[in-house]
């Protein structure tokens, strides 16, 4: 019998596997609810601006890493521009420069605070160590939890007498770990780590996963990349592969009910028209699949993946901005962190992504657009007077921080609406705006992380809710476990 794989969902995680498998030579349908690709990595635009849906910015891409690995093995080179200096932290009480030399960053650091200079060399130097071992581990790329015997075995080769060196950190948090160096009571040390970790972890330092935490403190400096246009062109590329490569792909294409049909399943969308297909692999946020699957075919999920359908993760309000270049002193940097010292949510605390002066995919010249979003709690947002209310305080909060870090700002927008909750539950799918997967807390992560193996015969789930979690880096490894797990070949 001649296997078909359907593909749902064209985020970051499905067009990896996806693309990858017709690369591979299997015949893949893709299909997507909207008229882009990329999910929460997409764009959109307005008269004559381009904006990224999402504000972060460009990993995985140095040689090696794994995005660069994905478009190695599809043969498509992208325009990137790598970054020495990677971001602005603005505090209070101090403003972080996180440089990717790992030597000049940790020295800005210590001259921020030179009575802890011992304490706070020591910490980067065992953080530095344990990324660098947990990367050696990781770098095959095993898939967590190991479902069958192959993935069991393919984790054990994976192993190597120095990865026993991580067995002390495994139960343990960041917290933990800055306890024992003598920093926890480091309050501003502590808050611009805490910035770092919600971004990428969803968390912050007193419950995070130490081993996680480490290498989301330490990939920076292995690489952070402006992408010209936003990181859609990593959609756009692989779209193109996918299609080149003889798979088809479809867009305003919604999945409302998937069924098993003999060993097979079939997929039917909102227009009525079926997808018959061997394998599937679902690119949707996880609480989607209560509403295509039968009660019978919920019940036979994973535990750990029914659970994860009834948690909540962050949503967030994100500001989408143009500003008038000559009315401000200097151009933006393309990455900011801006925390109030008001906690690390509802705009205390937001990363802004803005583009690069000459980057006219994104604004003509003379004009610079500006993706800002801040972590929001769900509660916030829950009746029509709060929802309304939420999205004023918050906007206003932001704004008047960004004011105080630059002056005139506010009389530089030319443009600016906003994304709340429910828009991205209308445009991105995401039920109840949840974005950016779980906490990567001890209980979440790693072992206890939700496998791609839906438990259903030849079904698989990827995205940012998957092992090994959020990010553009997280989706992309879920895809390559689905893609494996269909293809019984490592691909990458």
């Amino acid at each position: 019998m001649t296997r078909h794989v359907l593909v749902v969902g064209a985020g970051i995680g499905g067009l990896t596997a996806g693309s990858l498998l017709a690369k591979d030579g299997w015949s893949v349908t893709l299909l997507e609810a909207s008229s882009e690709l990329g999910g929460c990595a997409s764009k959109f635009k307005r008269h004559k601006y381009l904006f990224p849906v999402g504000a972060t910015l460009g990993m995985g891409l140095e040689p090696g890493g794994i995005h660069e690995r994905i478009f190695r093995y599809l043969g498509k080179p992208m325009s990137i521009e790598p970054l020495e200096r990677v971001m602005e932290m603005v505090h209070p009480d101090a403003t972080f420069v996180f440089h990717k030399d790992r030597q000049q960053h940790v020295k800005g650091i210590v001259a921020l605070f030179p009575s802890h200079s011992e304490k706070i060399q020591a910490f980067y130097k065992e953080v530095f160590a344990v990324a660098t071992t947990v990367r050696t581990l990781m770098d095959p790329l095993p898939a967590l939890p190991p479902a069958n015997a192959n993935e069991w075995a393919y984790l054990v080769k994976s192993m190597r007498p120095q990865h026993m060196k991580l067995l002390p950190y495994f139960n343990q948090t960041l917290g933990q770990r800055l306890k024992k160096h003598g920093l926890s009571e480091l309050h501003e040390f502590r808050h611009m780590l805490d910035g770092l970790l919600i971004d990428s972890m969803q968390t912050g330092s007193e419950d995070v996963a130490y081993l996680l935490s480490a290498v989301a403190l330490d990939i920076y400096h292995e690489g952070a990349y402006y992408v010209p246009g936003g990181l859609y062109r990593f959609a756009e590329l692989m779209g193109d592969s996918l299609t080149e490569n003889g798979g088809l792909l479809k867009k305003r294409r919604t999945i409302e009910k998937l069924e098993q049909q003999g060993d097979g399943w079939i997929a039917t969308d909102h227009r009525g028209n079926l997808y018959e297909a061997t394998d599937v692999i679902l690119n949707l946020p996880i609480q989607q699949l209560t509403k295509i699957f039968s009660p019978e075919l919920v019940s036979k999920l994973k535990v750990s993946l029914r659970d994860g359908i009834a948690g909540e993760t962050w949503a967030t309000l994100t500001l989408y901005l143009a500003v008038d270049l000559t009315k401000l002193d200097e151009p933006l940097p393309a990455f900011r962190q801006i925390s109030t010292g008001d906690g690390l949510a509802e705009g205390g605390h937001f990363f802004m992504s803005s583009s690069l002066p000459g980057d006219e995919l994104r604004a003509p010249e003379g004009f610079q657009t500006i993706t800002i979003s801040t972590h929001s709690r769900i509660e916030e947002w829950d009746n029509q007077k709060k929802y309304e209310a939420t999205r004023e305080v918050l906007t206003e909060r932001m704004l008047q921080a960004i004011q105080q870090v630059i002056p005139g700002f506010r009389d530089a927008i030319v443009h600016m609406e906003s994304g709340a909750p429910k828009a991205w539950e209308r445009f991105a799918g995401r039920v109840n705006g949840f974005v950016g997967g779980f906490p990567q807390t001890l209980d979440a992560a790693l072992f206890h992380s939700i496998s791609h193996h839906s438990g259903l015969p030849n079904l698989y789930v990827c995205g940012d809710h998957i092992f090994p979690g959020g990010g553009t880096i997280g989706a992309a490894a879920s895809g390559i476990h689905a893609a494996r797990s269909v293809s019984g070949k490592r691909l990458i």
